[in-house]
């Protein structure tokens, strides 16, 4: 079975002071493009390929899913539909949660989640 990953938007792009600020929704189809390569690639611990889901909310919300990378728009806060994919997961079924946010992890690593930093799929590690 896939490992899924999910990627916390919000936190991934706001990581890197690039002007994401300027054009959000612009800067979350960038890292959703990004993120194409991890599907087959895979992340640290769980190599391709794997489940990508990528969480949006706020202004970034409607971004088009892309093959290999679906995207949920929250209808409200995306680290509660974060924990709320991380909770929903088949049993067994291995998750990964891309944040830097702390509260974030602490809520997905009680449904046993593993988490990594922005910088897995958004930096140095990128394999694009």
């Amino acid at each position: 079975m896939r490992a899924l990953v999910i990627v916390d938007a919000a936190n991934v792009v706001g990581s890197v002071p690039d002007g994401w600020w300027r054009d959000r929704r612009g800067a979350a189809e960038r890292l959703r493009d990004r993120l194409t390569a991890f599907a087959s690639a895979g992340v640290p611990g769980h190599p391709g390929p794997v489940e990508l889901v990528l969480v949006v909310e706020g202004a970034a919300s409607g971004v088009e899913s892309v093959q290999d990378v679906r995207v949920e728009s929250a209808p409200g806060s995306g680290d509660d539909l974060i924990v709320e994919l991380a909770s929903a997961r088949d049993a067994g079924r291995d998750c990964v949660v891309v944040t830097a946010d702390r509260e974030l992890r602490r809520r997905v690593e009680a449904y046993g989640a593993r988490c990594l930093g922005p910088r897995t799929v958004y930096g140095p590690a990128d394999p694009v």
